[in-house]
């Protein structure tokens, strides 16, 4: 059963070296982790893909020794910690506004006496019943992560009590849905947003995130406090590569 080095790195005040991945690409995975990577944050809410493509790339994810956080649509308790029992090292949950909803979560991916979810203890997560059930519960509640993400400004508004409930590892915040929905609104902007959450989180002692679209950006949000800090994936690096690419062969072969 191996440590998340997302959580370590939370533990030890770091910053998490993440990128993301919307399609099944093995090889993704392995370079992820040579290049310095610590997580992979598996999108499953605008992509689909199999059952046994999402168990392949966990599988890869722990030869290759890198976190994976799978970010699911649905809160239906088995559809997520299956996951988890597949070997995700955490789950990253959208549109969460209200503590309430954290709540509720939290009772479907924790085991007892934080949450009430249900225990298989022979899945690929436990070695395939490779250890006992105290040590295996007891790996899972300090090795597997759940972040829940802020994409409304009710979410925006409720940071503070979801930050506190217990068993809500990471705060991540949503800047493509909740820049959606704060572009008309005077009172409250992305950059406010961002910081209601790092005030929410030092309170609490927990950790936040999100997309950083630039070296500047991350570095401001890491000044804010941040330490998940999504900073490549598959799309940007194929638009960024084709661009050079086809610029290139029109300078040189047209």
């Amino acid at each position: 059963m191996r440590t998340s080095k997302t959580l370590a790195r939370i533990r030890a005040g770091e910053a998490i070296r993440t990128c993301n991945l919307g399609h099944y690409i093995p090889g993704f995975v392995g370079n992820a982790a040579r290049s310095g990577f610590d997580c992979i944050w598996l999108d499953l809410e605008h992509r689909a893909m199999t059952t046994r493509e999402v168990q392949a790339l966990l599988a890869f994810a722990h030869v290759f020794d890198i976190d994976i956080m799978v970010r699911r649509p649905t809160s239906e308790a088995p559809a997520l910690y299956r996951f988890l029992e597949d070997r995700a090292a955490g789950l990253l949950l959208p549109m969460v506004s209200t503590a309430a909803e954290a709540e509720q979560l939290v009772q479907a991916v924790q085991f007892p006496p934080i949450g009430n979810r249900g225990l298989d203890g022979v899945g690929f997560d436990s070695d395939f019943g490779g250890h006992s059930i105290d040590d295996y519960v007891a790996w899972a509640q300090r090795e597997t992560f759940l972040a829940v993400q802020i994409e409304t400004p009710e979410a925006v508004a409720h940071a503070d009590a979801i930050a506190a409930v217990p068993g809500v590892d990471l705060i991540f915040v949503g800047p493509g849905d909740l820049g959606l929905r704060l572009k008309d609104r005077a009172d409250l902007t992305l950059d406010d947003a961002w910081q209601a959450v790092a005030d929410a989180c030092r309170k609490h002692g927990k950790a936040f995130g999100g997309p950083t679209f630039s070296t500047d950006e991350a570095e401001r949000r890491r000044g804010q406090g941040a330490q998940m800090l999504v900073i490549a994936g598959e799309f940007r690096s194929w638009k960024n590569a084709l661009a050079d690419a086809a610029e290139s062969f029109k300078q040189s072969l047209d």
